[in-house]
């Protein structure tokens, strides 16, 4: 017999090249860990910390998959005490993947119905579907992002007659908005932003409706400061007239995740898509969804109103699904 073939030295198959595997899989699971961490332990202390931090909270449930990946690791290298941090990311995955912000109905009458629909038709790209969809559809208020010159000019000349009411800020690019509305509107000053965010009072049956588009800045690398600025003044303009039924309507480039998001909620307003039993299901990128994805485009109304519907509408031409939901507004 050959005893060098028998020394597990030599064949690698001993306790050193098991130990070795064992460390290689524990250093994996502590390189998924530790990142996990990181976000997981800014959304405990209510921040957004910087970049990557507000772009990974985007998608927070999803961080569900490197942990899991990562407890992988730790059996196979059995690092019990890697184990235990895995399984405690888990459960406060699990705690703060439950939807956020106030539920319940309204308490007065039923004094109006109204449809909302919110979209961001990507510099205009989408305006023929959203046109379509429109007429399909039928909401009341139609809040629309990234509005530029040819889309605004398209709204006029195809909407007018069912919606001729309208606020715009005009712009190219990603800079126009424009709310329309089969109610009178109202000017009001709308929110300051480097992309538009007009504003208005409805008269909705004889009752006011503040409507506000929010459509702030993404958080880029370079701009995450500018991001929560923008969520700033959405968060000071709900909390401006907390006695006037409100409709705060748009792509806010946010998520429940993200602390200056929850911030407006915190206002006393409420996401119409968590009411409906929604509140998870994506609208970015729409090339992916629903697979994958985030629910950055919302609708979020005052304690008056009552959301009996959310539906998710795929639009060509551009990267976000619509929103539409049906409202009640209560006395």
């Amino acid at each position: 017999m050959d005893t060098a073939t028998a020394d597990p030295t030599v064949t690698g198959d001993g306790p050193g090249r098991t130990g070795g595997r064992r460390r290689f899989g524990a250093w994996c699971a502590g390189l998924l860990f530790a990142g996990v961490s990181v976000v997981v332990g800014c959304r405990t202390a209510d921040t957004d910390g910087i970049t990557p931090v507000p772009q990974l909270l985007a998608f927070l449930p999803w961080l569900l998959v490197p942990t899991a990946a990562g407890l992988l690791f730790t059996l196979f290298a059995r690092w019990w005490t890697g184990a235990v941090w895995g399984v405690a990311l888990l459960g406060l995955l699990a705690w703060f993947i439950e939807p956020y912000g106030k539920t319940g109905d309204p308490t007065g009458p039923p004094v109006a119905e109204l449809r909302v629909l919110t979209a961001n038709v990507e510099f205009g790209q989408a305006t023929g579907a959203l046109i379509d969809a429109v007429r399909r559809t039928e909401p009341d208020v139609v809040f629309v992002q990234e509005c530029e010159y040819t889309c605004d000019a398209a709204l006029k000349r195809e909407l007018t007659d069912a919606y001729p009411h309208r606020e715009a800020v005009e712009g190219g690019g990603s800079e126009g908005s424009v709310v329309l509305s089969r109610f009178p509107l109202r000017a009001t000053d709308g929110v300051p932003g480097t992309m538009g965010m007009p504003g208005a009072v409805a008269d909705v049956d004889g009752h006011a409706v503040r409507l506000q588009l929010a459509h702030p800045m993404p958080p880029l690398p370079d701009q995450v400061g500018l991001w929560q600025r923008e969520l700033g003044r959405l968060r000071d303009a709900a909390a401006a007239d907390r006695k006037t039924p409100t409709v705060l309507a748009g792509d806010f480039n946010a998520s429940q995740d993200h602390a200056a998001f929850r911030r407006i909620l915190d206002t006393g307003l409420r996401d119409a898509a968590r009411l409906t039993g929604a509140d998870r299901t994506p609208t970015w990128p729409s090339r992916t969804t629903p697979a994958f994805g985030t629910q950055i485009d919302h609708v979020l109304v005052s304690e008056d109103f009552a959301a009996h519907r959310a539906r998710f509408l795929d639009l060509k031409n551009t990267d976000h699904r619509a929103l539409l939901v049906d409202l009640t507004l209560h006395a």
